[in-house]
């Protein structure tokens, strides 16, 4: 299935610049393999030493939070649209 996957800003500087890129895949972790075969240095941008989500990046499939839905198991359809959108801390 392919979907297209949004990469924010801080993000696309691993991407050639790229804002967003089609990507083939059944499932979010397929999605992830992908992307990270594709652009190796957003590997440890997105993902910790155990090959899970970092817990400072949330992926939406259709504007749904993964974490409510299956997580990397998420199942994917064609044309869904895949936002990565890293957490944003503030402060004084």
């Amino acid at each position: 299935m392919k979907v297209s996957v949004y990469i924010p800003t801080p993000l696309r500087r691993f991407t050639a610049n790229t804002s967003t890129v089609e990507i083939e895949a059944d499932a979010i972790s397929d999605l992830l393999d992908s992307l990270v075969r594709r652009y190796p240095d957003l590997n440890d941008h997105l993902l910790d030493q155990q090959g899970e989500v970092q817990r400072f990046i949330n992926i939406y499939v259709n504007e749904e939070d993964i974490r409510f839905l299956d997580n990397r198991k998420t199942a994917l359809k064609a044309g869904d649209q895949v936002s990565i959108v890293p957490a944003i801390a503030g402060g004084r």
